[in-house]
């Protein structure tokens, strides 16, 4: 009687995933360049998982949400999610394996989130089966995304002359400085970016200057 063959782990499994797809070539075309696509990576990884009986599972353990603009001024949004992809062997699924992850996607509305996860299940593919590509892999909205960043917080140094200029300003109208906090619509400048602090501080020193003309006229 012929020996059966014993079922293969998790790892092998995954090592018959990664021999069956040595490298895809870009097809889908952006604006100067062409791209592996999301569904080309995953068409080119399903049969081989399906017929081994291997799920990845994703779960979203934080995001951040950082609004940006075009460069004709309009707001774009970037998505950025910290995720857990996990690897399941459906013939023993207590063998898992659980990998940490992150993804980021552009949107100008709602669709960030999906941007997001798409981007980060075809880059975990890519890289946890290492598929060759011709060339470096960006999405077309990953490229733009690099241009994002998080805005600096206002700096203690920013917060001690916004308050000196607030309250000079008070002084000259003979206000207190929460009604000048109220002009601004400020409830808490600890909250302000560094880039509106220094619109303010700007737009502050605007009012002394013309608050000063007007007291030397009266």
């Amino acid at each position: 009687m012929e020996q059966q063959q014993d079922s293969l782990n998790i790892y092998q499994k995954l090592i018959e995933v990664r021999k069956s797809v040595p490298y895809l070539k870009k097809e889908s075309q952006g604006h100067q360049y062409q791209y592996t696509g999301s569904s080309q990576v995953l068409a080119s990884v399903r049969a081989k998982m399906d017929e081994l009986g291997l799920l990845l599972i994703c779960k979203v353990l934080s995001h951040n949400l950082i609004e940006g603009k075009t460069n004709k001024g309009a707001k774009e949004y970037m998505t950025e999610l910290d995720l857990e992809f996990t690897w399941v062997n459906a013939e023993n699924p207590d063998e898992k394996i659980v990998c940490p992850w992150y993804g980021q996607g552009v949107d100008s509305g709602e669709k960030g989130v999906g941007k997001s996860l798409t981007y980060a299940e075809k880059y975990f593919i890519l890289k946890q089966f290492n598929i060759a590509t011709d060339k470096d892999d960006p999405d077309s909205f990953q490229e733009k995304a690099q241009t994002y960043r998080k805005p600096d917080p206002i700096s203690s140094k920013e917060v001690g002359e916004l308050k000196t200029k607030v309250l000079e300003f008070a002084q000259l109208r003979s206000k207190t400085d929460t009604d000048v906090y109220q002009a601004l619509g400020i409830e808490d400048i600890t909250l302000l970016t560094s880039k509106e602090a220094k619109s303010v501080i700007a737009k502050v020193n605007s009012w002394i200057t013309a608050a000063k003309k007007e007291n030397k006229s009266a």
